[in-house]
């Protein structure tokens, strides 16, 4: 029967995931943290974005052309099938 390996041997390749709490600077007893330790809160969103309101919507031009095309392409079908009916 072989001995089991040595502790030493075989070291945890993983750290452990949780921080010595008597290790971690600036970590009080009972978890809290002293004031002037964390950085401060970040802004708000003020400043991002457009300065003006874009348009909503799709324009005329655009629309119309989608809309004139579609039709053209539901013509040319409706008449290869007449044509291949008669």
């Amino acid at each position: 029967m072989t001995p089991p390996p040595h502790p030493d041997q075989h070291p945890d390749p993983a750290p452990d995931p949780e921080p010595e709490p008597y290790g971690t600077s600036g970590i009080q007893p009972g978890g809290g943290v002293p004031p002037g330790e964390t950085p401060p809160a970040e802004g708000g969103m003020s400043g991002a974005g457009p300065a003006h309101d874009p348009p909503k919507g799709w324009s005329k031009g655009p629309l119309a052309l989608i809309l004139g095309l579609s039709v053209l392409i539901a013509a040319f079908f409706l008449v290869y099938a007449l044509v291949l009916l008669l």
